[in-house]
């Protein structure tokens, strides 16, 4: 790959994440502080992202796929989405701000798998080159907290009283109006899919998978992955807002100790695969939501603040060890007639109907541990999705069994 092209591509991935980091991380606090919303209300502002997760699909199958240039549609949804971004910042009330936010995420969720598409199209060995592409994104939501906390410092208690966090929104706005534009210079990815040919409900989101689930051992880790979601959804709904309640400094900044960490324990995933196998890594995952609620839920931002840090840091486990090894295993089970259809299925099952379950439950939890006047019971807010965790992680540790990671023979399948 050229110089120039990887440096294009980096670019993209950078800013693609920069987006989402500007302004998701601090939501939960912005919704609760800002725009007075209940966790119910909360809850269905973040259920946005999984209602973006369940559209995109067909976004992508049947119009991407089959009739634009990937970069030439990613560009169009960006400039839509800093112009829908920019009236979230203008908002003053959780009525008006909600459709915004659900346009907006309908409208991004695709280009997390357009960027993808870009990339591969310009790649020889994805395997071998992809990683060093996706990392920008990674670098680009940390740079997002970074800026928030200790630069713009939009995070800081005072500044959070005074409405200063609507700003994030604005620097999403403009982040998205430069990708946009930028988009339109990116190598041209055109339509994989030709005219004319027909595509199924079916083929866009993965149903032919669900043979898959024949299989005893990829039925538990499909509902397991289901179920992991609704304590996913307490940290991405809740883990600002509660680190900003209770009073740490620069709390934004410090949540990018989880991305960091997230980039070294994906580098750590094929020694523990090898050394340990799928099983064991995967339970680690499930362990470390458990561990870290626990932490959330006893620390504290005084003497104890190294508790909340450790739980913070637990990131790279909690997210690569479940859902990166998750989508390995996917990928190897399956084999390669179905590799495609059960990654689709699977993203629908954990960031659609999943994280949908989550932010729901999420929701409802806050508002009954909520005191009033800004005042919550985090101990009790914590410790449920602690034990939700914990009980996914027994259920998977008793029922699969498998120490086998070839696919699931066709035989199986009924095929």
């Amino acid at each position: 790959m050229k110089l120039s092209i990887r440096l294009q591509l980096s670019f993209m991935m950078f800013l693609e994440f920069f987006i989402w980091g500007a302004w998701f991380v601090t939501l939960g606090t912005f919704l609760f502080n800002n725009l007075h919303a209940t966790g119910e209300q909360s809850g269905s502002v973040f259920s946005t992202q999984s209602w973006g997760a369940i559209i995109a699909p067909f976004i992508i199958g049947l119009i991407a796929d089959r009739y634009f240039n990937a970069e030439k549609i990613m560009g169009l949804l960006h400039l839509v989405g800093a112009v829908l971004m920019y009236q979230m910042y203008r908002a003053t009330d959780i009525t008006i701000f909600y459709p915004y936010v659900l346009a907006y995420m309908i409208l991004y969720m695709p280009t997390l798998a357009l960027v993808n598409s870009i990339s591969f199209n310009q790649m020889k060995d994805p395997e071998k080159e992809f990683s060093s592409i996706r990392v920008w994104g990674t670098i680009g939501w940390i740079a997002a907290g970074l800026l928030i906390s200790y630069a713009f410092f939009w995070d800081s208690d005072t500044n959070v009283k005074e409405g200063l966090l609507r700003n994030t929104f604005l620097l999403g706005s403009i982040s998205s109006l430069v990708l946009g534009l930028f988009s339109f210079t990116l190598p041209k990815t055109p339509p994989k899919v030709a005219k004319g040919t027909k595509v199924s409900i079916s083929d866009i989101i993965g149903l032919d998978a669900l043979k898959l689930l024949k299989n005893k051992n990829f039925l538990i880790f499909f509902v397991a992955s289901i179920l992991i979601c609704i304590p996913l959804a307490f940290y991405y709904q809740n883990a600002n807002p509660f680190l900003s309640n209770i009073g740490m400094k620069n709390p934004t900044g410090k949540m990018t100790i989880g991305q960091f960490l997230e980039i070294f324990f994906l580098l750590l995933l094929p020694f523990f695969f090898k050394r340990f196998g799928f099983k064991f890594t995967i339970l680690m995952g499930m362990l470390a939501w458990a561990v870290r609620y626990a932490l959330f839920a006893y620390g504290n931002a005084g003497d104890l603040s190294f508790m909340l840090i450790i739980g913070i840091a637990l990131h790279g486990i909690c997210y690569d060890f479940f859902f990166v090894s998750g989508q390995i295993y996917t990928n190897a089970k399956a084999g390669e007639k179905y590799k495609s259809a059960a990654q689709g299925l699977i993203t629908l099952a954990t960031y659609g109907v999943g994280m949908l379950m989550g932010f729901k439950i999420a929701g409802i939890i806050t508002d009954m541990y909520t005191k009033g006047a800004g005042a919550y019971d985090w101990k009790m807010i914590w410790i449920i999705p602690s034990l939700i965790a914990l009980a996914v992680f027994i259920l998977f540790l008793v029922f699969f069994r498998s120490k086998n990671e070839a696919p699931i023979p066709e035989a199986e399948l009924n095929i």
